[in-house]
């Protein structure tokens, strides 16, 4: 297993020293830095101003939003971060949900599976320097309307990679069975090695159906972001991770549709769920973070006295993950743990 150092998305501004404790990083032997957005900071900015002082990691997006731009914007942006970087970059992209993507981005969410095939088809097309033509439901190329006057147009740059690697990121087991159908990698949220059978039987689906132009198994490229505290104090440390969770499971979507929520329950903690959303959206955060137990914590992340976590790190070694993302918001302490246990 590798490990990356997933930097996310900002809080009210930029994160303290980030710059300083990627070069320090990459020294130390992680793999790959990642970044995020949701409705603040974007993911492309800070990956190329942070990656800039770097030279052997991969630079990835953990995740870009569809939404946020048309499939040949990304693909430009793309190109570009390939170049500056001599080929390091990796393209992550997500769906989100219909809360981000109507309220925030003003585009329409239904069909995410649909959206997100065409999308993927027409960011490659761009990639390989193919034209701008494209016959799909959700964005036809060139605009079939307006003036009339559209044309197909082929990028001006030359692509380093013709073809960039595309991470999808997916939680319900359709969109990870297309991850492994069209996409070079998949990208969980809210992993569980307890759930690792379901997803290994998702992926495999997927894989029935890919193309034998596309990599292997072999070559598919899984990378989960997991939460990892260390304290001697097992309560103390889940502490730090219930907010998360809470916001996860009862913020980051409606009562009608969260996706997090049900990738949570299917582990086997609807129950839990359904009371921490309704506290959550009741307006009671701090009962919510309360409602969320040391057991569901323990599920998803890595919590604990170093022997524990290393004891626990063991079952995610044997699950389908191929590099664990961690966030270090301190010294790089965590970091470095987790480094030693896995080499």
């Amino acid at each position: 297993m590798k490990v990356g150092y997933h930097v996310g998305y900002w809080g009210a501004g930029p994160p303290d020293n980030a710059a300083a404790k990627i070069v320090e990083a990459e020294k130390m032997g992680v793999s790959s830095i990642w970044t995020a957005e949701a409705y603040g900071s974007d993911a492309f900015t800070p990956l190329a101003w942070w990656g800039a002082a770097t030279e052997t990691m991969l630079l990835g997006t953990d995740i870009v939003q569809m939404s946020a731009r048309t499939p040949t914007a990304t693909a430009m942006a793309a190109m570009t971060l390939d170049h500056l970087s001599g080929g390091r970059f990796v393209l992550g992209l997500g769906a989100s949900g219909p809360q981000v993507v109507e309220g925030w981005y003003g585009q329409p969410y239904p069909k995410p599976l649909a959206r997100t095939r065409e999308y993927i088809e027409i960011v490659r097309r761009i990639v390989a320097r193919e034209r701008s033509e494209y016959d799909g439901a959700h964005y036809p190329l060139p605009y079939p309307g307006g003036t009339g006057l559209g044309k197909a147009l082929k990028s001006t740059i030359h692509p380093l990679r013709t073809e960039i690697p595309i991470l999808l990121a997916a939680e319900g087991p359709k969109n990870v069975a297309l991850a492994a159908e069209i996409a070079d990698g998949w990208l969980p949220f809210l992993f569980t090695p307890t759930a690792d059978d379901y997803y290994r039987q998702n992926l495999a689906e997927g894989f029935a159906r890919r193309s034998p132009e596309r990599s292997p198994w072999e070559d598919f490229e899984i990378a989960a972001a997991v939460p990892v505290v260390i304290d001697d104090d097992v309560e103390r440390a889940a502490d730090q991770v219930r907010p998360f969770l809470a916001l996860y499971i009862g913020g980051m979507g409606a009562k009608e549709v969260n996706f997090h929520a049900a990738v949570v329950a299917r582990a086997g903690y609807e129950k839990e769920c359904a009371e921490i959303q309704d506290l959550f959206l009741d307006g009671r955060k701090a009962e919510a973070v309360a409602a969320v137990s040391t057991t569901m914590v323990e599920d998803f992340a890595l919590v604990g006295p170093k022997e524990k976590v290393r004891d626990e790190l063991a079952r995610w070694q044997e699950t389908v993950i191929g590099t664990m993302l961690v966030r270090d918001e301190g010294d790089l302490s965590t970091l470095r743990t987790v480094l030693e246990f896995v080499s």
